[in-house]
């Protein structure tokens, strides 16, 4: 008997990283001490009590009984557009905002709209993995831009113009970047969206992590240009500024020529987005400035923290931190980041991802999640580092 075959996109799609590094800890007898899991890039303390509150209300609203609009709350959407234009000094409305099912989703269903089968989006590398995951399985080509730890990571538009081909529709900047932490300049980013303008080929800039930058901070001048919804696709993820990862709330931001044909996409791939959720983010977001400022105090004194004390330690660099993340050259006298990273799960209780999770080139990396952990896991961190064999 003949066995029916599986998608050839999805098997030739890596295997999720995450529960790669998970099931390396299984094997870890604790004498190091507890597990410090610095692999997933969630917040490390509560939502605020009162959107607590307003979720749980949420979760136990008739509404949940029936499907929302496929595009999210009118209010919520007005809100977002708000403090978009807040923000970056915009004039962004509530028709240019969809709401949906987190920002991966986001992503996925934008490459719907943008490209077809055999098309190439540009990715920075090290890059996001679930973005190269999401262009595999649907047929599309990453193609890399090698970033340099002597650039800060920082992407370059000249090496990225030398690189497109004709079958490039789209370049992906992340900023403040995953895996590195990276925050981009934004000259950088306006020389970008101008090379992308004059190849005709869609810019989509994540800023899942904007509102850990500080206050006052404007991260580029797109929305600025009248013309930015002709070529640029916004994302934005509710996870880390609201502690709201499990209830996966992002969206998106283009222009009606991509709204028009996210429609369908919106529909097929989602329905609605969660409904729950909706009405305490509307509020969340014109009530929690100072709670979200909090957050960003928080986060700097654990990278801080991380600073000192694997700053200090000989045969490791930290080539790049910031934001959630650190990205950490592994000694030279280590074989490769797959081995040091497994070694450390498995025989020191500290687990990260491993750089070649982040693409082409990256087999001397590891990325360490330090945000979702306190201030006493971070810095056992060192210790743990430096009892590896």
């Amino acid at each position: 008997m003949s066995l029916p075959p599986l998608s050839p996109r999805i098997r030739a799609t890596f295997a999720a990283p995450i529960p790669t590094a998970k099931a390396w800890a299984l094997r870890y007898d604790g004498r190091a001490g507890p597990t410090i899991d610095l692999t997933q890039a969630v917040p490390g303390y509560p939502t605020h009590p009162d959107l607590a509150l307003r979720l749980a209300e949420g979760a136990e609203s008739p509404i949940q009984a029936r499907y929302g609009t496929i595009d999210g709350d009118e209010a919520l959407r007005a809100a977002l557009a708000a403090d978009i234009d807040r923000v970056y000094g915009a004039d962004i409305g509530a028709g240019d905002v969809a709401i949906t099912a987190g920002a991966n989703l986001a992503f996925t269903m934008a490459m719907t709209v943008l490209c077809g089968v055999g098309d190439q989006v540009m990715l920075p590398v090290p890059w996001y993995f679930n973005n190269a995951m999401a262009l595999t399985m649907q047929g599309l080509e990453p193609l890399p831009l090698p970033c340099l730890a002597e650039d800060g990571f920082i992407p370059d538009p000249e090496r990225a113009a030398a690189l497109l081909t004709e079958r490039t529709r789209a370049i992906v900047l992340i900023s403040p970047n995953n895996p590195t932490g990276a925050v981009y300049p934004p000259d950088v980013i306006a020389r970008f969206a101008a090379l992308c303008r004059a190849r005709g080929i869609w810019l989509i800039v994540d800023e899942s992590y904007r509102d850990f930058l500080p206050e006052r901070t404007v991260p580029h001048t797109l929305f600025q240009d009248p013309d930015w919804r002709d070529y640029v696709v916004h994302l934005y993820s509710f996870s880390k500024a609201y502690c709201v990862a499990g209830h996966r709330v992002g969206a998106m931001v283009c222009g009606p020529r991509v709204r028009a044909e996210l429609n369908k996409v919106l529909d097929t791939m989602q329905i609605c987005p969660p409904r729950g959720p909706l009405p305490g983010l509307t509020w969340a977001i014109d009530n929690l400035h100072d709670w979200k400022a909090g957050n960003r105090a928080i986060i700097a004194e654990r990278a801080r923290v991380f600073r000192d004390g694997v700053g200090r330690l000989q045969d490791w660099k930290i080539d790049a931190l910031g934001t959630y993340f650190a990205y950490l050259r592994i000694p030279e006298a280590a074989s490769d980041a797959m081995a040091v990273g497994e070694a450390l799960a498995s025989e020191c209780g500290l687990l990260s991802l491993v750089g070649p999770f982040f693409g082409p080139g990256q087999e001397r990396h590891l990325r360490l999640a330090f945000a979702n952990a306190d201030l006493e896991a971070i810095a056992a961190v060192p210790e743990r580092l430096r009892a590896l064999r």
